[in-house]
């Protein structure tokens, strides 16, 4: 998708939660949010109730390693930002609220600990992330930009830091950064206000460097309660050191063998440690380590350090714990507003979040039943509906409750066509927007058993592990060829019209893990070759022509990782997870080369080229081991472009005789001619080729039925249905606000042929650099905590509702999509999705004897000259939004519904069709002007006036003009002090045009 699109995903999760094995975790300040980041680079996001119930939310992709840490980004409670880093050295800011990536960069090192600091510059206040790893100094970074300032090095003993704290002091404006490095040595840095405004400076070294012998330091811990305690925790021991002078006070190595692996105050005299396996203990400190006591500081200096302090009681004490993959990771927290819980939470590799209370007072026994558990599996679970997957109507089977997996996906957007393939070794072909209709909406087609109509392939003996189209990739293939690979060794090709198997290729020793197409300047042997790649470290090139293997390298001695080209030396370079490298000669299949690092020479690899398509379905998955999951892309300006385009080349019924012609051009306006006119140009092109066909030669009549006989072999619910009205209806039944007004919710039922979802949608929200937040299924559980009104809420109502009291970000994209979506089928002829124009039947294939000049198509002559016309907005037959917007709110708020705008009348069409166009006139009026009062201000969250700015010079006129129909109904909903905010806002940011010394005289 490119990057200025207005591009929207709706995601299909399937009954199987996406793994999500936890490696860090992070509670908001308003106990409202956990936020867990997991090893395979995914974010969640997780509802915490004021009753600790918890119900995960959406899930954000864009990190490609491990989450190592995360950390608060601002203090306010009306923005809540996180940073999140990971094992590759990415770090983004994201919107708690919903998901969106505010910015990201990608620095040279790895951070394993980030601590959030603000400090106040005058009135305003700035904050500042302090970042350790695997680097020898703390490194300063703009909580706004993640632009590294400066940094804290270490003078004495320079290395990596295991862990540190911030030590704020409320009497000076010296506050104090205590760090640990690895070797033992406690580190002290002292941050004035000075030094807090310091960039692109001299580093600040240590005020302090002290050996305190504390090796593998697990975590550092400052007592808030007195500011006179620090705790570090060791993998064998525990410690308590003084403040003020950082003496030790107290040492508790650990028994029966526990690897502690953090700890924290949770008051004064009272620490909580919990253990690699999942255990927690409270211990009560002694008297020698509390400043209120007189016995504090009494053991320092002498031979025992310090007493053992009694155990007060353990937590999660557990052995199921020992089952996990990796071990938990456990955290502390407790409000700082209210509520003020105190709060152990635990996330562990089965992505299940387990969270206890703990009192003030001392129980009696151990504290093992926890206050709240939920794992992502579990939430998906107790959905009612359960979760739908992409084809699961084709997948389960008789006897059984669970659909069969889907293992490997690929879409075709030229045909429509989505190809899954599945655990049980079968394929099954399927038109995209008709089974995403099955699982999201209601209708007809939720009674037919087998709808929609499907072709399955069957070849594999057992699960289907990777699928590819290579005429997508490259024109050069066989459009026909559709190549799979399985656990059972194999590599198919296929026939995809037919369904014929056409070869069966048996080259590796292990299960098929990557098939790639190879660059367009290989030698032409090779062009015609795909390359496969196994688990058993062998790579092939497997020719789809010779119906051979030309080159297989099976030398590797570890797992392969990525496959590179360099076809102007007919170079194959295949890296290994060990980091050594193999360069393969392709034509031969001699190996020129090993090399134990990355080589230093240019890579040529295959680039995805950017296709604009209204809709592209992608496979994802968080884990090898988890089934497909799979997001819709919808390219709101694709799918207007296709829709003009298509009603530019659509010979209107109405206008077909010269009468009707000629009085159509004689009362249409401008916009109306150029419709005409083309419309008049596509009959007169029809009528001639309609003569050809009838003069053809006798003699090609056996070739024609041959080929009738092999287009009637294709699958033909796969070509007889309108793929772009099909995807529009999709897009627009899933966008609409259900629920809020009835009247409209028939018209759009009855009249514009749109269907209600049968289940909440899940939909996505793209944002800077590709990254993206998905909704989970149970995010409706949360929404309805917080919409509860007394009574249950219907499906329809969650979606309208639930939509559009997310985020400010999810209105204004939602609404900007379905105003100009409803603007564009306003201006069409067929504006519903009734009747039998949606149905498309199958084009007539070339005839074989002129491949070079194929026939002159009315379509093809006119496609390119119109979508050129409508990229720059000269393609507009429809009065303007703002008249339209006018006249539809005099006519929604009327009680009566039986004629259309006035303005509409001035069309002079059939009244069905203005009772149409009316449809589609009040449902842009809802959405751009009354959904704050119909849902309320306290559950509408109002679009960004920023991103409906960017959008006001859009280059496709149907986004522009929603954007400025949107701005200007808020602006005037804001009223003027709103806008005089707004404006005090935004000066800041604005360039300075006039000079303000000259432009005085004039005041």
């Amino acid at each position: 998708m490119s990057g200025n699109s207005l591009v929207l995903p709706i995601v299909l999760w399937g009954r199987h939660a996406p793994t999500h094995c936890i490696s860090s975790l992070l509670v908001m300040d308003d106990l409202a949010t956990i936020i867990t980041g997991c090893h395979d680079g995914q974010i969640c996001l997780w509802d915490l109730t004021p009753d600790l119930e918890i119900s995960p939310r959406a899930l954000l992709f864009g990190h490609t390693a491990s989450i190592t840490c995360l950390s608060k980004a601002s203090a306010g409670s009306d923005k809540q930002y996180i940073v999140s880093a990971s094992e590759s050295g990415e770090m983004c800011l994201w919107d708690v609220s919903d998901g969106r990536c505010i910015e990201f960069t990608k620095l040279a090192c790895a951070h394993t600990g980030i601590q959030f600091y603000q400090f106040t510059i005058g009135t305003q206040r700035e904050g500042r992330l302090l970042c350790n790893g695997h680097y020898p100094e703390i490194l300063v970074v703009d909580a706004t930009s993640l632009e590294v300032l400066y940094s804290l090095v270490s003078k004495i003993s320079p290395d990596w830091i295991s862990s540190m704290s911030i030590i704020r002091s409320h009497r000076t404006q010296e506050d104090t950064v205590v760090a640990v490095s690895v070797t033992g040595i406690l580190k002290v840095w002292i941050i004035t206000a000075d030094v807090s405004k310091m960039q692109d400076t001299d580093p600040v070294f240590e005020e302090e460097s002290k050996p305190i012998y504390c090796q593998s330091c697990q975590s550092i811990s400052f007592c808030t309660f007195t500011q006179l305690s620090l705790l570090v925790v060791c993998s064998k021991y525990w410690r308590v050191f003084d403040a003020g002078d950082y003496s030790l006070l107290c040492n508790v190595p650990s028994e029966n063998d526990q690897a502690w692996t953090g700890g924290d105050f949770i008051a004064a005299d009272k620490v909580i440690i919990w253990t690699e396996d999942g255990c927690s203990y409270i211990y009560k400190l002694p008297a020698s380590c509390l400043p209120a006591s007189e016995h504090f500081r009494s053991d320092v200096g002498k031979t025992a350090e310090g007493s053992i302090p009694p155990l007060v009681y353990s937590i999660a004490d557990r052995a199921d714990k020992l089952l996990l993959i990796c071990p938990p990771v456990t955290r502390f927290f407790y409000g700082r507003r209210e509520p003020f819980h105190k709060l152990l939470v635990q996330g562990d590799s089965a992505g299940r979040l387990s969270l206890w209370s703990i009192p003030d007072t001392s129980p009696l026994q151990p504290l093992s039943t926890v206050s709240s558990t939920i794992s992502l599996q579990e939430a998906f679970d107790k959905l009612a509906p359960r979760a739908a997957g992409i084809i699961d109507q084709l997948s389960v089977m008789p006897g059984s409750e669970q659909p069969i997996k889907v293992t490997a996906s690929v879409y075709i957007p030229a045909q429509g066509r989505l190809v899954c393939g599945r655990e049980d070794g079968s394929i099954v072909l399927v038109p995209a927007t008709q089974t995403a209709i099955v699982q999201l909406l209601q209708g007809e087609h939720m009674s037919r058993r087998g709808w929609p109509p499907h072709r399955t392939l069957r070849g594999h003996r057992n699960k289907v592990t990777c699928l590819l189209y290579p005429h997508q990739v490259s024109p050069r293939y066989d459009q026909r060829s559709l190549v799979s690979g399985g656990v059972d060794f194999s590599v198919i090709v296929w026939d995809i019209f037919t369904g014929e198997m056409k070869h069966i290729f048996c080259v590796h020793g292990g299960e098929i893990t990557q098939l790639l197409v190879p660059p367009e300047n290989c030698s032409t042997r090779v062009q015609h070759c795909v390359c496969s790649v196994a688990s058993d470290h062998s790579v092939g090139l497997l020719s789809l022509r010779e119906r051979k293997c030309i080159m297989l390298a099976s030398r590797h001695l570890f797992p392969i990782q990525v496959i590179k080209w360099r076809p102007c030396d007919d170079y194959l370079v295949v890296g290994c997870s060990d980091g050594s490298v193999y360069v393969w000669q392709m034509d031969t299949g001699g190996q020129l080369a090993v090399f134990s690092v990355w080589p230093t020479f240019v890579f040529q690899g295959n680039l995805p080229k950017y296709s604009h398509n209204s809709l592209v379905v992608q496979a994802m998955k968080t884990n090898l081991t988890d089934p497909d999951m799979h997001v819709l892309f919808f390219d709101v300006e694709a799918v207007i472009i296709q829709l003009l385009t298509e009603e530019a080349q659509r010979p209107n019924p109405t206008l077909v005789s010269p009468e009707t012609l000629q009085k159509a051009q004689g009362s249409a306006d401008k916009g109306g001619s150029f419709l005409a006119g083309k419309i008049f140009k596509q009959v007169k092109e029809t009528i001639k080729e309609n003569i050809k066909e009838h003069l053809l030669d006798e003699d090609e009549d056996e070739e024609e039925e041959m080929r009738r006989r092999e287009e009637k072999s294709k699958s033909i619910s796969l070509l007889e249905y309108n793929l772009t009205m099909d995807t529009a209806k999709l897009f627009m039944s899933c966008l609409h606000a259900w629920g809020l007004n009835s009247m409209l919710d028939e018209v759009c039922l009855n009249r514009l042929g749109m269907l209600k979802p049968h289940c909440p949608i899940s939909f996505g929200l793209l944002s800077r650099g590709g990254h993206m937040s998905l909704m989970l299924p149970t995010f409706k559980e949360s929404m309805l905590r917080h919409m509860a009104t007394g009574r249950k809420m219907s499906v329809s109502e969650i979606v309208g509702k639930g939509t559009y009291g997310v985020s400010r970000a999810v209105t204004t994209q939602h609404l900007l999509s379905v105003i100009s979506l409803a603007n564009t089928l306003m201006g069409m002829t067929n504006a519903t999705f009734v009747g039998e124009h949606m149905k498309k039947a199958p084009a007539r294939p070339p005839r074989p004897g002129t491949p070079e000049t194929p026939k002159k198509q009315p379509s093809q002559v006119s496609s390119s000259a119109v979508q050129g016309q409508i990229k720059q907005g000269n393609y507009k037959d429809r009065f303007s939004f703002r008249e339209r917007e006018e006249n539809s709110r005099d006519f929604f708020s009327s009680p009566h519904c039986p004629l259309p705008p006035c303005s509409l009348l001035t069309l002079r069409v059939p009244v069905g069709l203005c009772v149409i166009l009316a449809g589609w006139s009040q449902l842009a009026a809802m959405h751009c002007v009354m959904l704050p009062d119909l849902l309320g201000l306290d559950k509408f969250r109002p679009p960004l006036l920023e991103m409906l700015a960017r959008r006001w010079q859009d280059r496709c006129l149907e986004i522009r003009e929603a954007a400025q129909a949107l701005l200007l109904a808020e602006l005037r909903r804001i009223g003027q002090s709103g806008r005089k905010d707004t404006i005090d806002l935004w000066a800041p940011y604005l360039p300075q045009y006039v000079d303000s010394v000259s432009s005085r005289k004039y005041i």
